[in-house]
C-alpha cells in the first residue's frame, strides 16, 4: 500500500493534497473513534473509497469454522466485527453532475485531523461544468463527550456564479463486509449480509434503522437528523437505508449548510422500539448541544487529555507529531468503551476480524493505566467478565482454573490455528500482569476490577500445565511464546518467567487477603505450592554462548540465511512453518521481551548479551516488536538505537511500515509507542513499590517531557542535558520517585532534580539481520 503524505506539524495531521491512490491507508489513519463507535476516514461522497465502515465495539456476527481434519476441543464458531449503518455519506450534485474528485480535478483538496479539536476537516474547491467555482468544507467528529453520537457539518458555497445543488445524505446498512480468511462459502454468505431488518422510521429530516445480526442476535439501531439552514428537505426510507435530500439554488457568494447528527445503540436483549428510542435520544442529546456545543465539548475532553498526558520531544518534529498522534488514537480507542473489548485494530478497520488479543493487555492497558486509569479499569472489568468463558475453555482442555481466549470478541476462543493460539498460553500471564500492574500503579483494590479472581484462576491453570521433573525442576512443555516463528516448544523462557510471576503474585495477594482467598477455596497448602513451583521454574541457559536460549535448545537450531533471504519478508508469506519453526529466526521480541517484563530475573550482563544475540536474529515481521526493542535497547544503554526503534513504532501507521495499515491501525504499536518513549528513553518502571525512572537522551535530542499518573498523583517528568526534573502537578503528595537508584520525595511546589547520567553500555551497539534495521 502507498502511504499518504502529511505535513509535519506538532498538533495537526494535514494531508495537503488528497491522493485517491492512498485512500486505503488514509482511511485508517484519519479514523475517528471514542471506543464505543468508530468511523473510518473516508471521503464524504462515498466514491472513491477503499473500505468504508462505521463500527460499534462489541457488535459482531458469528460464523462456522471449518477444519480439514476434525479434532477435540477445536472452537466451532468464529467471530467477526461487522459494520453498522454508516451515516458519513453526503453526496453532492451541482447542476445534476455528482462531485467525484477523480473527474473534477480540484484546485484544492485537503484534509486535516486536529489532535486538539478531535475533528477531521476537509476542503475541496473545483470548477463545475457550468463554469462556477464551488467550495465544500466539511467537519466530522465522533463525540468524546456524547458516547453514542457522531456529527458532520457540511457546507457547500458557490464562489463566483450560480449553482443548483442537491445534497443526498445516507444512513446506509451493509457497506463494509469484514475481512475473514476463509474459503468456506457459508462464511461469505453470512458475513456479506449479517443483519436482518427489525424496523425503520422516517421523519421529514431523518429517520432510523433497527437491525439484528442473524446468528449472534445483537440488536443495533442508528438514527439520524439533519439541521438545514435553508433549502428543500425530503426523506425516504427502506430496509437498508434512510435517504435525506436537501436542494437549493445558490447565487454567487451564497452557501448551504447541513449539520448531520447520528446516534447509535446496541444490545443483546432489547426490542426494536427500545433500541430505536435510545438511538433517537442520542441524536436529540447531540442536537441539544448543537454543533458548536459538540465541538466545544470535544475540545474540553481533549484539553484534559493533553493537560494530563502530553508528550514532548525536541529536535525531531516528525517524531513529535507521531507521538501525539499515537497518544490521541490510544485515548480515543478506549475513551468511552464499556462492556466490550478494544480490538487489535480498535474501531478503525476490520483487520483481524475485530478480535482482541494479548496485545491489548500487553501494550494498551499498561499505557492507559499510567495515563487514563479510568479507561484501563473499564477494559479490565470487561476481561474479568469473560472469566466464566475462560473457565469453560480450561475445562475443555482438561485443565484447572481459567484459560483465556487467544483471540475473541465476546470472551470465547475463536482461533482455528492452535499452535499460535491455544499453545500461546502466555496470554493468561499477560492478562494477570495487566491486572496486577493496575493495582500497583493506582493503589486500587484488585477486586475493584475483578482482578483477584483472575490471578487465582490463572495460577491454578499454570499448576495444572506445569511438570516437575525428577530433579525438582518445573517445566512448561509444548508452548508458543510471543515469537510465532518458533512454535510449540519446551521451556520458552518468556512463558516460564511470566508463569513464575503470575504464581508469586497470586500467592502474595492471597496472603494479603486471606479472607478473600478462602472464599475462592485457596488454602495455605495451595498457595505454598504456587510459591514452590515458581521457585523451581526451569530457565534454559547456554553456558558456551553465555546467553539464554529463547526456549530449550533454541541456540542449537540451524541459523537462518538472512543475507540470502533479505527480499523474502514477511517470512511467513515466503516459507513454510515446517522450515522456520526450527531455525534461529525470530518474528518479534520474545526473550528480549522477558528482559523488560521480567527484569528482576536477569543481570545487567545477561541483558547486554541476550540483546546482542537476539538483535541479530529478529526480523520484526510484527508491529509489536519495535516498541519492545526500543525499551530493551535503552535498558542496555543504547539510546540512539532505542530512538530508531521508537521512531519505527511511532510511524508504523503514518508511513504504513508493515504494509497493512489499510485494514486498520496497529493498537498495540500505538500503546507500545508511549511505552517505548516513557519506559525506553525515560526508563520508567511501574512494577516495584516506587515509580522508577532511568532517563537517557539520544544524541541529537535535547529534551523530552511527559506526564504520568501514579497512585492518584499527576507527575511531570522533563529531561534535558542538565538533568531530569520531576514535578508534582496534581495531588497532595509527597510522592517517592526513584531516579537512577536514588529515592527522591516530590511535593507540591517543590520539584526534584537529578543529574543525567551518561550511557554506560557493557557491549557495543548490536546489529540486526541484513535489511532489517529499524525502518523509518
Amino acid at each position: 500500500m502507498s502511504a499518504p503524505a502529511f505535513d509535519v506539524d506538532p498538533w495537526l495531521l494535514r494531508e495537503p493534497c488528497v491522493d485517491p491512490g492512498t485512500l486505503a491507508v488514509a482511511e485508517s489513519v484519519l479514523s475517528l473513534s471514542n471506543g464505543y463507535v468508530g468511523v473510518r476516514g473516508t471521503l464524504d461522497e462515498v466514491d472513491p473509497s477503499a473500505r468504508r465502515g462505521t463500527f460499534l465495539s462489541g457488535v459482531h456476527e458469528t460464523h462456522p469454522l471449518s477444519y480439514p481434519e476434525g479434532g477435540y476441543g477445536h472452537p466451532e464458531e468464529g467471530q467477526a466485527m461487522v459494520a453498522v449503518p454508516d451515516g458519513t455519506a453526503l453526496r453532492l450534485l451541482v447542476d445534476g453532475v455528482p462531485l467525484d474528485v477523480r473527474d473534477a480535478r480540484p484546485q484544492v483538496h485537503e484534509r486535516t485531523l486536529d489532535l486538539r479539536a478531535g475533528t477531521l476537516e476537509r476542503r475541496v474547491r473545483w470548477t463545475a461544468l457550468s463554469g462556477t467555482t464551488l467550495e465544500v468544507r466539511t467537519c466530522r467528529l465522533v463525540s468524546l463527550a456524547e458516547r453514542s453520537v457522531c456529527a458532520v457539518r457540511y457546507e457547500v458555497r458557490a464562489l463566483d456564479g450560480p449553482a443548483h445543488v442537491v445534497i443526498r445524505s445516507d444512513l446506509a446498512a451493509g457497506v463494509a463486509p469484514p475481512e475473514v480468511e476463509s474459503d468456506d462459502p457459508r462464511v461469505a454468505e453470512l458475513l456479506d449480509d449479517p443483519f436482518e431488518t427489525l424496523g425503520r422510521r422516517r421523519t421529514e429530516a431523518g429517520g432510523a434503522l433497527v437491525l439484528r445480526t442473524r446468528r449472534s442476535r445483537i440488536g443495533v439501531a442508528a438514527a439520524v437528523h439533519h439541521d438545514v439552514g435553508s433549502g428543500r428537505v425530503h426523506t425516504e426510507a427502506d430496509d437498508d437505508r434512510v435517504v435525506t435530500t436537501v436542494a437549493a439554488e445558490l447565487a454567487a457568494g451564497e452557501g448551504l449548510v447541513v449539520v448531520k447528527t447520528i446516534g447509535y445503540s446496541w444490545a443483546r436483549e432489547a426490542g426494536a422500539d427500545s433500541l430505536a428510542a435510545e438511538a433517537s435520544a442520542a441524536v436529540r442529546s447531540g442536537r441539544d448541544r448543537g454543533w458548536d456545543g459538540l465541538v466545544q465539548a470535544q475540545r474540553a475532553v481533549l484539553d484534559e487529555l493533553w493537560a494530563t498526558a502530553d508528550v514532548e520531544i525536541d529536535s525531531d518534529p516528525q517524531l513529535q507529531q507521531a507521538l501525539r498522534y499515537n497518544l490521541f488514537q490510544l485515548f480515543c480507542a478506549a475513551a468511552c468503551v464499556t462492556d466490550a473489548p478494544v480490538s487489535a485494530k480498535g474501531l478503525t478497520g476490520t483487520g483481524y476480524s475485530g478480535h482482541t488479543f494479548w496485545d491489548i493487555e500487553g501494550f494498551v492497558l499498561p499505557a492507559l493505566t499510567l495515563l487514563r486509569p479510568d479507561a484501563a479499569a473499564r477494559l479490565l472489568l470487561w476481561r474479568a467478565g469473560t472469566l466464566d468463558a475462560a473457565r469453560e475453555r480450561a475445562d475443555t482442555l482438561q485443565l484447572e482454573g481459567a484459560a483465556f481466549a487467544w483471540r475473541t470478541i465476546d470472551g470465547r476462543e475463536t482461533s482455528a490455528y492452535w499452535p499460535a493460539s491455544t499453545a500461546a498460553t502466555h496470554v493468561n500471564a499477560d492478562i494477570s500482569r495487566a491486572f496486577w500492574l493496575y493495582r500497583n500503579v493506582t493503589g486500587e483494590d484488585l477486586d475493584s476490577v475483578g482482578g483477584f479472581e483472575v490471578l487465582v484462576e490463572t495460577a491454578r491453570l499454570w499448576m495444572s500445565m506445569g511438570h516437575e521433573d525428577a530433579a525438582g525442576g518445573w517445566h512448561l512443555f509444548g508452548m508458543t511464546g510471543p515469537d510465532e516463528y518458533t512454535g510449540e516448544v519446551d521451556d520458552n523462557v518468556f512463558t516460564n518467567l511470566m508463569a513464575r510471576h503470575n504464581l508469586l503474585r497470586a500467592a502474595d495477594v492471597c496472603q494479603e487477603r486471606q479472607d478473600r482467598a478462602a472464599e475462592l477455596g485457596v488454602d495455605h497448602t495451595e498457595a505454598a505450592a504456587w510459591r514452590a513451583a515458581a521457585e523451581a521454574v526451569h530457565v534454559p541457559w547456554d553456558e558456551g554462548l553465555r546467553v539464554h536460549p529463547a526456549n530449550q535448545n533454541f541456540t542449537a537450531y540451524r541459523e537462518w540465511r538472512f543475507e540470502d533471504k533479505r527480499d523474502s519478508y514477511p517470512i511467513q508469506d515466503h516459507q513454510h512453518y515446517a522450515k522456520f519453526y526450527r531455525r534461529q529466526v525470530v518474528k518479534q521480541a520474545d526473550l528480549v521481551q522477558a528482559l523488560w517484563w521480567c527484569r528482576d530475573d536477569f543481570t545487567a550482563e545477561e541483558v547486554a548479551r541476550d540483546l546482542e544475540y537476539y538483535e541479530a536474529r529478529t526480523v520484526r515481521d510484527s508491529s509489536l516488536s519495535a516498541a519492545v526493542q526500543a525499551v530493551v535497547c535503552a535498558q542496555a544503554q543504547h539510546p540512539d538505537l532505542a530512538l530508531r526503534y521508537l521512531r519505527e513504532s511511532a510511524l508504523v501507521d503514518l508511513l504504513d511500515v508493515q504494509g497493512n495499515t489499510a485494514t486498520g491501525l496497529h493498537l498495540a504499536s500505538i500503546g507500545g509507542t508511549w511505552l517505548a518513549f516513557a519506559a525506553g528513553l525515560g526508563g520508567l518502571r511501574e512494577d516495584h513499590e516506587h515509580l522508577e525512572l532511568a532517563p537517557l537522551l539520544p544524541s541529537g535530542i535535547t529534551r523530552t517531557a511527559y506526564r504520568v499518573t501514579w497512585r492518584g498523583a499527576l507527575l511531570g517528568v522533563e529531561t534535558t542535558a542538565g538533568g531530569t526534573t520531576v514535578t508534582l502537578e496534581r495531588g497532595t503528595g509527597p510522592v517517592d520517585v526513584v531516579v537512577d537508584g536514588a529515592c527522591l520525595s516530590v511535593a507540591a511546589g517543590s520539584p526534584v532534580r537529578a543529574p543525567l547520567r551518561a550511557p554506560a553500555p557493557l557491549l557495543a551497539e548490536p546489529t540486526q539481520p541484513a535489511g532489517r534495521e529499524p525502518r523509518t
